[in-house]
């Protein structure tokens, strides 16, 4: 391994241990349902929490990847052999799994191909694959804005996001306006086009390439989203954790963006009734936010053991969790018909499983593929810079 990536990292180190916390919380907000479900917090959305997390650790580090690299196309074979091997498997898990665990309705593979599924319509195989489409959102928006050479104004992008969710709560209705077998083939179509024009292109075919990725992303969040608002929400908080990498850089004087970006997404479940309480939801953002800026304070401190290792096996434990835990279920029966210390003892047994799977896949399926990405990104020509900036004012 290059002595650059060596520092990258170890630089980055908090960050994964952040996504083991988050993959933990998400993992036990949905055992908590079947496991002493009197133990689950009310006060607080410990889900959410967890997807919060995973947010802001995206907009931290995706643009710092990609500005590192300096080339768009490396950025996109890294991605993709980071994010599809595991998704593909996991698809693969469930499908053999319907004997005895049913499809979930209205799945359209077309949509899974983009993993755009959630802002075009159409449920995910397993539920905690609908964050999987913001993330790919935020890749088009990255990649379009680091192109057209506007991806240094984040502070901008965080507040009129948040701005637009609050908009969108009051415009909108509350439920995504996409739908129908048409629309996942348009999507992908306009995907391959400016992609395409974008990796390939040049001059003038890689701008409109650029502003076609742009233009569909900030589409699908506004029409697309199954709760419109919160779509937007969450391209505010990907945007504010890029805040948070340009002021550590000295790239920006100020974190108002932040705390614009924070009034903002707690003001909407005050103003309007969303599916999210009013105070829960502020509890949660001030956990998530709270949480991220501890890990950033303590980047420079030893990560323990025990959160290195999950921050290692984290999309693993995000991705599989469900099918591992309904195939646990099966075995297992009902846990609620016991007694709480046996709850807690099929608890753990199920986490162990859950781990001890996550690793395999880890260990077998993630490091193979995403050393092969490396590997073919690295193969790549000189790279392909942005346009010169035109405003330095973040």
């Amino acid at each position: 391994m290059p002595i650059d990536d060596q520092v990258a990292i170890t630089r980055y180190r908090w960050l994964d241990a952040l996504r083991g916390l988050g993959a933990t919380a998400v993992l036990l907000e949905h055992m908590t349902y079947r496991f002493l479900p009197e133990i689950r917090p009310t006060w607080f959305n410990l889900g959410n929490y967890g997807v919060l997390v995973f947010f802001l650790v995206s907009g931290y580090i995706i643009p710092a990847s990609l500005e590192r690299r300096g080339d768009v196309r490396a950025f996109w074979i890294g991605r993709l052999f980071r994010l599809y091997p595991l998704y593909v498997l996991t698809i693969a898990v469930v499908l053999v799994m319907m004997p005895i665990q049913p499809l979930r309705p209205n799945i359209d593979p077309i949509g899974h191909i983009t993993m755009l599924m959630e802002v075009t319509g159409s449920w995910a195989f397993t539920e905690p694959m609908w964050t999987l489409s913001y993330e790919m959102v935020f890749y088009l928006l990255v990649t379009a804005l680091f192109v057209a050479g506007v991806h240094r104004r984040s502070g901008l992008f965080a507040l009129a996001f948040a701005a637009l969710s609050v908009l969108v709560a009051f415009a909108l209705p509350t439920r995504g306006l996409l739908g129908g077998p048409v629309v996942p083939v348009i999507v992908l179509a306009v995907i391959v086009a400016s992609l395409g024009g974008v990796l390939f292109g040049t001059g003038r075919v890689r701008t409109a390439g650029a502003f076609g990725l742009g233009a569909l992303a900030i589409g699908l969040i506004v029409v697309g989203s199954r709760v419109p608002w919160q779509g937007a929400m969450v391209l505010a908080v990907m945007f504010t954790g890029t805040v948070i990498y340009r002021w550590e850089r000295g790239e920006m004087s100020g974190m108002w963006p932040v705390l614009g970006v924070a009034f903002l997404i707690c003001l909407t479940p005050f103003l309007k009734p969303v599916t999210v309480n009013g105070m829960a939801n502020l509890a949660t953002v001030a956990l998530a936010g709270g949480t991220f800026w501890l890990f950033h304070a303590l980047r420079r401190r030893r990560i323990p053991y025990a959160l290195a290792w999950l921050g290692l096996i984290s999309y693993s434990v995000y991705m599989l969790h469900m099918p591992v835990l309904r195939l646990f279920l099966v075995v297992s029966g009902n846990p609620l018909r016991f007694s709480w210390p046996v709850q807690l003892g099929l608890g753990l047994a199920a986490l162990a499983c859950i781990c001890g799977v996550s690793w395999l896949t880890y260990r077998f399926v993630e490091l193979p593929m995403q050393g092969l990405g490396r590997r073919l990104a690295r193969r790549r020509p000189a790279p392909l810079t942005p346009a010169p900036e035109r405003i330095t004012v973040s």
